[in-house]
């Protein structure tokens, strides 16, 4: 018996899609550390949300809690995604902090600006991320992560857009 529960442990999903293994490993691979990325953007955006201060307390707290909405929104689909194509995707949040490419931010304050600044870069780092990723879908033909990554670019675009805009006089 013990040796059936081990060999389930490594057995291969066999999820029937339509991509090869390479394409499996390849995608999944970079839709883990994606969603790794995404995990750490959202708990970085709502410790801004929660420790927003100063003269826009309202507009900025109210801001990054919507995209902190938006970020949480991509979790799901992004994971069962790997999932739809035969691959396993994040366990736990050691998982999520050894995979992840967004840094913490554990200062015990920062300046609200600095806080925008530092989500605006972010965001962009993550549109990379995606753009990269779906450079991948296309080269393995994976027309659904590539579709969902578009609509995730467009919307972490308008993210950043934001961001720059409330910035765009402050030299940050």
């Amino acid at each position: 018996m013990e040796q059936s529960v081990k060999s389930r442990r490594s057995a291969d999903l066999k999820t029937p899609t339509g991509l090869g293994a390479e394409a499996t490993k390849d995608i999944s691979g970079g839709a883990n550390a994606l969603l790794a990325d995404v995990f750490a953007l959202y708990l970085k955006t709502k410790n801004f949300h929660w420790h927003m201060s100063g003269v826009h307390f309202r507009d900025f707290h109210l801001m990054l809690d919507d995209h902190g909405d938006e970020l949480l929104a991509m979790t799901d689909p992004l994971a069962e995604r790997v999932r739809k194509i035969g691959g396993n995707t994040l366990r736990s949040i050691g998982d999520i902090s050894r995979k992840r490419r967004i840094e913490d931010n554990d200062a015990d304050f920062v300046h609200p600006h600095e806080m925008l600044a530092e989500l605006r870069e972010d965001n962009a780092a993550l549109i990379a991320s995606m753009r990269e990723l779906h450079d991948v879908c296309d080269e393995h033909n994976d027309v659904g992560t590539a579709s969902l990554l578009e609509n995730w670019i467009d919307e972490s675009e308008k993210r950043a857009w934001f961001l720059f805009e409330i910035l765009r006089d402050t030299n940050k």
